[in-house]
């Protein structure tokens, strides 16, 4: 089993890979649209990863899902990656960071 510092430390890393993956009708990155509401390693190879789309009937739902168990098992390929898909809270603008305002010139 992981220590407290390792599973924080690849919490981390997996968030910054899912900076790759982009909702393709925003042009801007899953995190920094605040689309990821948890991500959770429990230290032996089974991440668990709340997130909600910008709407419930987002045609390209599927394809971000895969995205986001790809760009992970890319990196860690013997890894179980759950999505849980939730719309509670529903997302709205207000949850873009400070970086992807600035991106999307805002």
């Amino acid at each position: 089993m992981k220590t407290q510092v390792e599973i924080t430390k690849t919490e981390s890393d997996m968030n910054e890979i899912l900076r790759t993956v982009m909702d393709p009708e925003i042009e801007l990155n899953i995190v920094d649209l605040g689309l990821i509401y948890s991500l959770r390693y429990n230290g032996d190879k089974k991440v668990n990863i709340e997130m909600t789309l910008s709407t419930p009937a987002c045609p390209l739902s599927d394809a971000i899902i895969q995205n986001v168990v790809e760009s992970i098992k890319n990196k860690y390929p013997d890894f179980i990656v759950n999505v849980n898909l939730v719309f509670d809270p529903v997302w709205s603008v207000d949850m873009i960071s400070e970086a992807g305002r600035k991106k999307l010139g805002w």
